[in-house]
């Protein structure tokens, strides 16, 4: 695929993975070494999350050092704590007088179906995706939280495809707005340009697909589905200069590229979670709806982008998950 900007062109900010072949599962950490004001939206309805509640604009602290995605449901909850081990140690965190406290919130998602659930990110994982972090444009597909990421899981597991983590920016002007999106969702990703699906439920013959939504409508039943098992998470970084306000307002416009690239999205059993970090190191100001419309394009061009790098697997529990460039290639 041709590359283009990415999160990493946002300036202040780095990116790592660390992936876990074993299963496979991992996780990505987002670095804002100098603090960024942050924001969050959640609109799934089983979410996985880990200090959210510092980020509403009513509340003291103004900037966070990292965000951590990461597999592994509930468990890759700890890998944040390996992240404030990293930063810690680099002297990175807010002065407390008596020492200093990196703030990492962080968002999961469900990946246990996808080979051994006991293999899950862990503080040394967390620590290893630190150990990782740099401006370069970050790997894309089967790697970090993505690495047992799918998509496709209405009518069962068996009919779900590969999907992963990937990234896109948008500049307007000096100021650059970027997504890392891990895109784990019970629904299909579509082609924002086209609304044509890429990744998603098969049918029986797997090797077409079957169109959710679609199917929805004619009354298909869906499969019984466990609470939170799917979830698309992300980042969406600018080096604008935001108040927690409207870090979180642009939180919730970002959440308009999920829409325009998953359906259904934001379902019961989905968690979506969306961050926001504003370094603040670009004077220029295009203004909310600006950086809004920027915000909700490069969430839909990374989501998009997670179902085009993502490469099939088969997994020591017996699922064969195709992905999207296997079905473009047959």
């Amino acid at each position: 695929m041709q590359q283009s900007l990415s999160i990493t062109d946002v300036q202040g900010i780095e990116v790592g993975h660390h992936t876990d072949t074993r299963r496979p599962t991992g996780c990505s950490v987002v670095i804002a070494r100098e603090g960024a004001v942050a924001g969050v939206d959640v609109r799934g309805a089983a979410p996985g999350t880990r200090e959210t509640d510092l980020l509403d604009p009513t509340h003291l602290v103004e900037k966070v050092h990292a965000v951590m995605l990461a597999g592994g449901s509930a468990w890759g909850l700890d890998a944040a704590s390996g992240a404030m081990r990293w930063l810690e140690e680099h002297g990175i965190g807010l002065n407390v007088g008596v020492g200093l406290v990196p703030l990492v919130p962080a968002a999961v998602l469900f990946d246990l179906h996808v080979g051994d659930g006991r293999i899950r990110p862990d503080a040394a994982a967390g620590y290893a995706a630190c150990q990782a972090a740099s401006r370069q444009r970050p790997e894309e597909g089967n790697v970090g939280a993505g690495a047992g990421a799918t998509v496709g899981k209405l009518f069962g597991p068996e009919f779900s495809m590969k999907c992963g983590i990937a990234t896109a920016a948008v500049r307007v002007g000096q100021v650059t707005v970027g997504a890392l999106i891990a895109c784990n969702a019970v629904g299909d990703v579509i082609d924002p340009r086209t609304s044509a699906t890429v990744a998603g439920a098969r049918m029986v013959d797997g090797k077409s697909l079957r169109d959710s939504t679609a199917a929805l409508l004619r009354g298909e039943r869906p499969h019984p589905l466990i609470a939170g098992s799917n979830t698309t998470i992300g980042v969406i970084a600018t080096d604008a200069r935001l108040t927690k306000a409207q870090a979180r307002r642009l939180a919730v416009s970002s959440h308009d590229g999920l829409a325009r690239a998953i359906s259904p999205v934001h379902t019961m059993t989905d968690g979506d979670t969306l961050f926001t970090l504003a370094t603040g190191m670009v004077d220029e100001f295009p203004g909310m709806v600006v950086l809004a419309a920027m915000a909700a394009e490069a969430v839909a061009l990374a989501t998009l982008r997670a179902a085009l790098t993502a490469r099939a697997i088969s997994t020591s529990n017996g699922l064969v998950l195709p992905a999207a460039h296997d079905l473009a290639q047959s």
